[in-house]
């Protein structure tokens, strides 16, 4: 078969639609973005009809994933960790329905927080959720464990949880295609009451999904993930997961045999198996990208005199990605990959594009805001979130999506006045509606300023929901006409932003600023599409 050159996204992309992918529904966040934006640009999706069209945030991308495998289609939906968080109301509850055509749950992980908020492991969802979890090692594993996924969710009727995390979502490889399958057709749950979860019904179907857990660990298509390398001596075993392998390889390459290995790629882990690896050892070391979990899980279950190892000992550090030389140092091998790159470039802190909106419109803020004092503006999600860097240093939250609004109400709620919340068109019809929904309805003294774009531009200019609708999900959600107002953060209209920033700073009740400007990169993108496409009609 066909051999590409891909990204891990690309690659579980890729294998969605040779495997008869449906339906894709993600929200941009970084390091998942890839998969959607793959599937957009595929003329193979185009052509086989693939839905594939951004979703308003996780949840309503795994409720809508969930429909389509209602219907007996394959779908997926991708996010990154945190997004997960969003989802896990319907995640949790679709493994107590379980689903009809195949589904797949991509959550790209984001160890030592490369542009997220934390470092969550994934794989807690999965065992929570009492779902196969897939964690592939590589590009060429991650387009066949598609594969295999799909085939798992729909032999169990189960969700499956698909782990990646950063590197390999980013890093690019050669891998070989398989057939294509066609897609399933539409075929409606033979059980008609599967997908209610009255309590009645529900309590019926959570006993089937224990025991169906069960009979998880010793499946054939997960235990060929797995796999027992033995060596020779009983010295130190590894257990390395995912990725994690590749750094062990790097360190022992030939020497492999000198260690006892158990390399893990899906979960949850047949106990038999773990235990053949512990009885040949008298240490094992656990390498895995994120959270202790397996590590915690051997502390906890292992009858046996055998040392544990890993991040909870101070092995691996407790934080952080794992690289080749932590792998070494756990191993107490020497660490040596040639000389160190000297720095050409003084490192600098991010900061706004050259003209962005969201630039002059914290210009204008911080000087309205000095007359109030400090501590009183939340932020939230965004490119915008660099105005807590110098010069602005303007933000004082930055916590979850939408949460800006919300914690500005709070804050209000504790008496603390002027109160301003700072969002972003794309974050505002993600999770910001809700809260100012809660605005509304108390006439919290707040200023909400939606800074608006016009993009998903933190994750690369994706669609925005939010894009000419903005007045009228305000206006819908009972703000009043007469505080509803509309600026363009632009440097010759400075000292009118700032008028309507103080006016409706100083109102005693709920306030919405439009600061409305498309975003710089995009409007240049545009720009140049549009000349390229004149270009080609006068030729």
């Amino acid at each position: 078969m066909q051999k590409l050159l891909l990204l891990g996204d690309e690659a579980i992309a890729q294998a969605a639609l040779d495997a008869g992918l449906s339906g894709m529904y993600a929200y941009p966040g970084t390091p998942s973005t890839e998969i959607m934006e793959y599937i957009q640009a595929s003329g193979q999706a185009a052509s086989d009809g693939v839905h594939r069209e951004w979703s308003s945030n996780e949840k309503t991308a795994m409720e809508a994933a969930l429909g389509m495998s209602y219907a007996g289609r394959r779908a997926m939906v991708a996010m990154k960790h945190v997004g997960l968080n969003v989802a896990a109301d319907a995640f949790i509850n679709s493994a107590v329905t379980g689903v009809n055509g195949g589904l797949v749950v991509v959550s790209a992980d984001d160890p030592s927080m490369h542009s997220s908020q934390n470092e969550q492991d994934s794989r807690f969802y999965g065992k929570f959720a009492m779902v196969p979890v897939f964690e592939p090692r590589n590009q060429q594993e991650a387009y066949d464990m598609t594969f295999d996924a799909f085939e798992l969710s729909e032999k169990y009727r189960l969700p499956v949880l698909f782990r990646i995390t950063t590197r390999l979502a980013h890093s690019r490889s050669a891998v070989a295609r398989r057939e294509k399958r066609a897609q399933n057709s539409m075929a409606l749950p033979s059980n008609p009451r599967q997908f209610v979860l009255l309590p009645a019904i529900a309590r019926k179907q959570y006993k089937v999904l224990t025991g169906t857990y069960e009979k998880l660990r010793t499946d054939h298509v997960l235990e060929g993930y797995n796999r027992l390398l033995e060596g020779g001596g009983r010295g130190t075993g590894v257990l390395a997961c995912g990725i994690a392998y590749n750094y062990l390889m790097e360190n022992v390459g030939d020497r492999i045999g000198d260690y006892n290995v158990l390399a893990v790629g899906t979960y949850p882990l047949n106990r038999e198996k773990v235990a053949a690896l512990v009885e040949r050892c008298d240490t094992v070391l656990v390498l895995e990208e994120g959270y202790p979990m397996i590590e915690e899980h051997l502390r906890g279950l292992l009858d046996r005199d055998v040392r544990v190892q890993g991040r909870m000992d101070g092995t691996v550090p407790r934080d952080g990605e794992l690289n080749p030389a932590i792998v070494a140092a756990a191993l107490g091998l020497e660490a040596s990959y040639g000389k160190d790159v000297p720095s050409l470039v003084r490192q600098r802190p991010p900061s706004f594009c050259k003209g962005c909106g969201h630039a002059d419109l914290y210009a204008a803020l911080a000087e309205v805001m000095a007359e109030a004092g400090p501590g009183r503006v939340f932020s939230d999600i965004g490119c915008y979130t660099l105005g807590a860097l110098p010069p602005y240093n303007m933000v004082n939250s930055c916590v979850d999506m939408g949460a800006s609004v919300t914690m500005a109400v709070g804050a209000a709620d504790a008496g603390l006045f002027p109160v301003v919340a700072v969002i972003g068109d794309s974050t505002f019809t993600h999770s910001g509606m809700t809260g100012l929904l809660d605005a509304v309805l108390k006439d919290s003294p707040i200023t909400l300023i939606i800074s608006d774009n016009s993009t998903t531009g933190m994750t690369g200019g994706q669609k925005s929901q939010a894009t000419d609708r903005i007045e009228s999900i305000c206006l819908g959600l009972g703000v009043d006409p007469g505080h509803l107002r509309l600026i363009v953060p632009l440097r010759k209209n400075h000292e009118e932003n700032k008028a309507v920033i103080r006016t409706e700073l100083n109102h005693r009740g709920l306030s919405v600023i439009l600061a409305r400007r498309e975003c710089i990169q995009t409007a240049s993108r545009n720009k140049k599409a549009e000349s390229a496409g004149k270009n080609q009609k006068s030729e």
